[in-house]
């Protein structure tokens, strides 16, 4: 079993994070499926997008999706924290390999991503995991 992101849509009523206010935007959530192969083309598709990493030590990276891996370790450039006082030892690294298993959410422009595709797709792909 591998620990695979659920997308899911909310809107962002404090605009944090630099977001407008009300904008949606689409969460993508960590939980367990049998299955690697949906999510990581995914990512692969999403390649060159701005997306933020909010890792489990709440550590938040804003930046560009370079690439991506099987295990969906996340490789980022022009990096920043959205928390810099917080974290100062990060103001000088632009680049950054974080591994998956230390993700908790990430986030993307709604207007990215096709969720009903991506939906479909998990459905078809729980469907074929239950025969």
């Amino acid at each position: 079993m591998y620990l695979l992101p659920f997308l899911y849509c909310y809107r962002n009523p404090l605009g944090s994070l630099g977001t407008r206010p009300d904008r949606t935007r689409a969460r993508i959530v960590w939980t367990r499926v049998s299955s690697g192969k949906l999510f990581y083309s995914f990512f692969k598709s999403l390649v060159g997008k701005d997306v933020v990493v909010e890792l489990k030590n709440d550590l938040s990276i804003c930046g560009t999706l370079h690439s991506v891996d099987q295990y969906l370790n996340i490789k980022l450039t022009d990096i920043s924290v959205t928390d810099p006082e917080k974290y100062p030892h990060m103001l000088s690294v632009k680049n950054c390999f974080i591994r998956g298993s230390v993700v908790r959410y990430v986030q993307l422009p709604a207007d990215e991503v096709d969720t009903q595709l991506l939906q479909d797709a998990a459905r078809k792909e729980a469907v074929q995991q239950k025969q």
